[in-house]
C-alpha cells in the first residue's frame, strides 16, 4: 500500500465523528445513513460529508439498494491499516 492511501485513510480516522462512525459500523455488519444521524447527532448533511470522506478513502464500503444505503467497514483497507502501524511498533 502506498504512503498517499495511507495518509488519507488515517486522515479520515482522524475526526472524533468519523471515529465514531468506524466503531459504530464495525460493531454491526452494516450501518445505515439514518443511524449515523442518530448517532452522532449531526445533521443529515454533514453525516453525508464524514461518509464520503470514509468512503473516498477506502474506509467504508458505501452500498445503495433503492433507497437504502448500507455502509460496511472495508476489512480489507483496515488490516493494510494495521500492518503499517504494526511496523511501526
Amino acid at each position: 500500500m502506498d504512503a498517499v492511501t495511507i495518509e488519507k485513510a488515517a486522515n479520515a480516522i482522524a475526526d472524533k465523528h468519523r471515529l465514531s462512525i468506524i466503531l459504530a459500523a464495525s460493531r454491526q455488519s452494516a450501518i445505515q445513513c439514518c443511524e449515523i444521524t442518530e448517532l452522532t447527532g449531526l445533521s443529515q448533511p454533514t453525516v453525508s460529508h464524514h461518509i464520503k470522506i470514509l468512503v473516498d478513502s477506502g474506509i467504508l464500503i458505501y452500498d445503495k439498494t433503492g433507497r437504502n444505503v448500507q455502509l460496511t467497514i472495508n476489512k480489507e483497507m483496515m488490516k493494510h491499516l494495521s500492518t503499517f502501524f504494526g511496523q511501526l511498533s
